[in-house]
């Protein structure tokens, strides 16, 4: 689950990161007494707006109707209004979001933090994940903060430090003081940035987060190490042991198939083809996909409808593909292990019939228990749906649907 940057900042604050503080508004009104109120608890009089949208590259992003970048700074107290109401309520596009957008509904009014000093302001880049290829957490930093680290790791990958810590063990002292000695940082900014990087870890792992990424980090001018931004991702297997976390989540920021997958019980994921799928299984939807590749189309979706499928399930799934108009055609496919193969084919015929007139044509594929009886309820439903029980016939007869 991803959450917003202000909320990703409160969860950091409470393990004891250095945060940007900002205050959340939704109408340019309350911006302007967030505004105030920043200034009264941290004395600044420039202040960052930001909008709030699960998508990076928001500074550089443009809001389509008023052409303003999703994030500005306001010189003065009497600029937040207006700078805010160009951004709230606007479509912010930027590279991740792709040309169609996402609706602001929220800015974060945060204090400057870039002021004059003794020394440069440097950014820095840092994140925490975790490396399925060794089993282990990883901590990546740079010192080429503010830039897209794929960018970086492209471009300059000599530039991207990596220290791998064994979760059995933990953070050790030496592995952060490393990580900070790496940046080239000394005095009082290496000792902010060991304290950082603790306090970074505790809370990814406390959280039971799947990334933590910090981008920018900042060294102000008088050597303070702080979280300018923050994208984090929550492992949704971990939610029931964060209530508090779960309830941050913003289904406006999702999309609105894939909600409605989930209160159903699916595990969907809206791709960009033109074949919908619906497979019982995470390996073998995966299967599916690469099927429907080598038959010459593409995959709309990943849906799983999970080893006990049945007439509810294969109806919300038929609904949920059904939304795409970019479906051209569908693939059922079953294997009957948990679930029984004839059960799965009278959830068929009882879904379609439910949901009336279907205008693509369907192609069931049931392998496994009861695979034969299924085909033939298939068969003789008098509806508009051809059944397979080889996987390799499923695919020729999605070529022909699509050939046609």
């Amino acid at each position: 689950m991803n959450i917003h940057e202000y909320q990703a900042k409160e969860i950091l604050k409470s393990y004891g990161v250095t945060i940007q503080e900002g205050i959340v508004a939704d109408t340019p009104g309350k911006a302007v007494e967030a505004a105030k109120e920043l200034n009264r608890e941290t004395g600044t009089s420039w202040y960052v707006i930001k909008a709030q949208i699960h998508a990076g590259g928001r500074g550089k992003g443009k809001i389509q109707e008023t052409d303003s970048n999703g994030v500005v700074l306001a010189k003065s107290l009497e600029e937040v209004e207006p700078k805010s109401k160009d951004i709230l309520g606007g479509t912010l596009v930027t590279h991740q979001t792709g040309p169609e957008g996402k609706k602001v509904n929220k800015v974060l009014i945060a204090q400057d933090v870039y002021y004059p000093g003794d020394s440069e302001p440097k950014e820095y880049y840092l994140s925490i994940l975790l490396d399925r290829g060794t089993g282990q957490n990883v901590i990546m930093a740079s010192t080429e903060g503010g830039m897209d680290i794929e960018t970086v790791a492209e471009e300059t990958p000599d530039k991207i430090i990596k220290e791998w810590i064994d979760p059995g063990v933990g953070l050790q002292g030496f592995q952060a003081r490393k990580v900070a000695f790496a940046l080239g940082l000394e005095g009082d900014a290496f000792k902010g940035m060991v304290k950082f990087i603790y306090s970074l870890y505790s809370a990814y792992e406390g959280t039971d987060a799947s990334q933590f990424e910090i981008n920018p980090v900042l060294k102000t001018s008088d050597n303070k190490i702080l979280a300018v931004d923050a994208k984090v991702n929550i492992d949704d297997n971990a939610l029931y042991r964060h209530k508090d976390i779960a309830e941050l989540r913003d289904l406006s920021e999702e999309d609105p198939l894939e909600v409605e997958a989930g209160e159903s019980g699916l595990n969907y994921v809206k791709l960009d083809g033109n074949v919908g799928c619906m497979v019982n299984g995470a390996g073998l939807a995966m299967a599916t996909m690469d099927i429907i590749k080598l038959s010459g189309g593409d995959p709309a979706n990943f849906l799983d409808v999970g080893g006990g499928a049945n007439a509810q399930t294969v109806e919300a799934g038929f609904r949920i593909i059904l939304k795409d108009p970019n479906v051209k055609a569908i693939l059922i496919n079953i294997f009957g292990g948990i679930v029984r193969c004839d059960r799965v084919a009278s959830g068929v015929v009882e879904a379609y019939k439910n949901i009336g007139e279907i205008n693509v044509p369907i192609i069931v594929r049931l392998q496994g228990t009861n695979a034969e009886e299924g085909a033939k309820i298939i068969e003789e439903s008098g509806l508009k749906v051809t059944s397979a029980i080889v996987l390799k016939d499923a695919a020729e007869k999605v070529k022909e649907v699509l050939a046609g």
